[in-house]
């Protein structure tokens, strides 16, 4: 079945090849910032693949469509938002899987989902 249809039919936690990236990053950072030690970040590595392997989210491929919309979005809204590409690419991501609702703590991220008309949380 097509990734939209099923989304839209059963809705779940999504999770891109971009997420795992940003995940990545995320707590590398928290062991640059010493926010994390060695073996903090090791178990948070640990605990995303287990969930990961128990199918906590639904793992999806970002469409091939999603860069081509990231770019007409990052020339409408990024001069107006200061939206930074990553951004732009998570939100454009969530459209081109049919998401009707997008999580976030970033404020422009947030801005350029509600412009789009997304409901964030």
């Amino acid at each position: 079945m097509e990734v939209k249809r099923r989304m839209a039919i059963r809705p779940e936690l999504w999770l891109t090849p971009l997420h795992r990236v940003e995940w990545a990053s995320a707590i590398a950072q928290h062991l640059f910032r010493g926010s994390l030690s060695v073996q903090g970040t090791q178990k948070a590595y640990d605990a995303f693949e287990l969930h990961r392997d128990i199918g906590l989210w639904i793992e999806v491929p970002l469409p091939e469509t999603t860069f081509e919309l990231t770019v007409r979005l990052a020339r409408i809204h990024a001069p107006s938002l200061g939206c930074r590409t990553l951004d732009i690419l998570h939100v454009a991501a969530a459209l081109e899987l049919g998401a009707k609702e997008f999580w976030t703590f970033d404020e422009r991220q947030a801005k350029l989902a509600k412009a789009v008309g997304l409901k964030v949380s």
